[in-house]
This record gives structure tokens, sequence and C-alpha cells, in this order.
């Protein structure tokens, strides 16, 4: 069993937690009509979150992968997603670095291992949850109407 974290593009999901559910599962069919493997059809974002990850948790299917280090991990890379199953019993640190990078390079994370199937979404400097409900939009009355 692993332990599944996807990260995304902020403004490629929709921003409410039933449209993006249905979005993640769309996402995770994999048919974007490429291989799964390559860095270079994904996001300058999400390529950067990419080769900082590595560094602590090379790619399973990577050159030099041995198949015998807890910390490889299975990336599948798509246009403005990257879903990575990491080891469980590293599940901490996973979701600890997941987090971190994301929020330094500006990249959303999804959590879909657990029933909260939390949403982050980087804003101020910090990763906060996706809303429940969008904040409603600010109504403008016209100007002649002051009261």
């Amino acid at each position: 069993m692993s332990y599944d974290l996807m990260v995304f593009i902020p403004e490629a999901a929709p921003q409410t937690p039933a449209a993006f559910q249905a979005w993640y599962h769309a996402q995770t069919e994999w048919t974007e009509g490429h291989t799964y493997d390559d860095p270079a059809i994904t996001a300058p974002a999400l390529r950067a979150w990419l080769v900082e990850m590595r560094q602590t948790f090379p790619d399973l299917n990577g050159d030099e992968a041995t198949g015998d280090n807890d910390y490889e991990t299975d990336y599948s890379i798509g246009c403005v997603v990257i879903y990575a199953a990491f080891s469980w019993s590293l599940a901490t640190e996973a979701l600890e670095t997941v987090l971190r990078l994301a929020q330094k390079h500006q990249v959303g994370v999804f959590d879909p291992s657990f029933e909260a199937n939390t949403i982050l979404l980087p804003a101020d400097g910090t990763m906060h949850p996706l809303p429940a409900v969008p904040p409603p939009q600010a109504q403008k009355k016209p100007w002649w109407k002051v009261w």
C-alpha cells in the first residue's frame, strides 16, 4: 500500500470541493495522450517542485532506481498535476516535504489517502484549505443607488 499525494497548478483546478473531486478523478484517468514519466510536459512550477522532491524521494522508475530504497517514489506526471505514490512508512516525512516544497513553488496539494481528502492551496506564503463554499463575490451597486 502506498501513501499518495497529488500536487497541481491551482489555476487549473476547480475551486469547490465537489468540482475538485470530479476533476481529480478525470486527471487520474491518465488520458492526456503522452507518457506520464516526462517532466518536460508539465508546468514549470510543477517541474521545479519535482526536481527538489527527487533530491529526497528519487524516482522509482528513474535511471538510478535500485528498487530497494524506501525513499524511491512512483511519480505520474501530467500537464497540470503530478501524482506521487510514497512508501507508507514514510508518509509523515513525505507530507512534510511535499507541503514545504508546494508552498515554495506555489502549487496546490491534494491528499486522497484519507477520508478528509484535504485540498490545500498556496496563499499569503502559507498553505490554506480549499473553502467548502467559495467566498461570495462583492456586489457593487450602481453609483446612483447609495442606500
